[in-house]
Formats: structure tokens, C-alpha cells, sequence
């Protein structure tokens, strides 16, 4: 059974601290992390602020951890969510798998954050810090989720 720490929070989180939580189990060979941050590809976005159902939220979180955990063996796993008001630059999301085998802890990692992106309960405005506009979801956000599909044929 996998140790799984799910959280959501407007408080930044220290990848260092997170990453020692799982320092002390000699069984982990391999520990992957991934950290989101707010990007700004064109220069113009300063600002983003994401908002989410409570409960709701963090229950579709545990789902997708657990179908994860069904598919590879992991020994741990941590899901910290942002939301609120962020500024370019600043870490919105972590995902860090543990399992004794580094292909597990990696697609395991990459399979939660590509759920994730796709269906946890978030909205997500973006733009300068004077007008924020919704963002639909991107079309290789989908792409990329599609590629779990031969996990799930029954």
C-alpha cells in the first residue's frame, strides 16, 4: 500500500522538504518529481489565479492517484495543488512518485500529472495583473492524456 499525501493549498510548497519525506526509505530506488510553474511564453502573462471545488477537488486527486497505483507498483506518492492569485515564475504543482524501479516512479508520475491536467476540478484565469481571462483546456493536454488509453482496455 502506498503512502499518498494529497494536498491543496494556496501556500508554496519546498521541494526539499517533500523530497526528504521520502528520503528515508533505503526501498525507494527511484523518486521522481515534477514541478509545475506559471510560464509566461510571450511576455505578457504576469498573473494567474486558479480556483477549485474543496472536496471535490481532492477527491478526484486521490482517484487518479489511485488508479496509478493500480497500474505500477509505487511505494509513495505526493500531490500538491496551488490555488489562488500566482505571479510568473512561481511553482503551482508537485508530483512526486516513489517505487523501487524508475520506470515505475516515471510513468507514474508523468500518468498523474497528465490526469491531472485534464480532469481535476480546476479553473485557471491568466493575463497581466490589471485583466485575468479564463483558459480553455489545450488540445495537447487531451493528446497527451490519450496516451494512457492502453492501460484501460479491458
Amino acid at each position: 500500500m502506498a503512502d499518498i499525501r494529497i494536498l491543496v493549498q494556496s501556500a508554496d510548497f519546498d521541494l526539499a522538504a517533500e523530497y526528504a519525506r521520502f528520503d528515508h526509505d533505503a526501498s525507494m530506488g527511484a523518486i521522481v518529481a515534477f514541478v509545475g510553474r506559471v510560464r509566461d511564453l510571450d511576455q505578457s502573462i504576469t498573473a494567474m489565479h486558479l480556483e477549485h471545488y474543496p472536496g471535490m477537488t481532492e477527491k478526484a486527486l486521490a482517484k487518479i492517484v489511485a488508479e496509478a497505483c493500480q497500474y505500477w507498483p509505487l511505494q509513495a506518492v505526493t500531490v500538491i495543488h496551488r490555488i489562488g492569485a500566482l505571479q510568473a515564475a512561481e511553482q503551482i504543482v508537485l508530483v512526486l512518485t516513489a517505487a523501487k524501479h524508475r520506470q515505475a516512479a516515471y510513468e507514474a508520475n508523468a500518468f498523474i500529472m497528465d490526469f491531472l491536467k485534464t480532469q481535476a476540478p480546476f479553473w485557471k484565469k491568466e493575463g497581466t495583473a490589471a485583466c485575468l481571462q479564463w483558459v480553455d483546456a489545450r488540445s495537447s493536454d487531451q493528446s497527451a492524456l490519450d496516451r494512457w488509453q492502453y492501460l484501460r482496455v479491458i
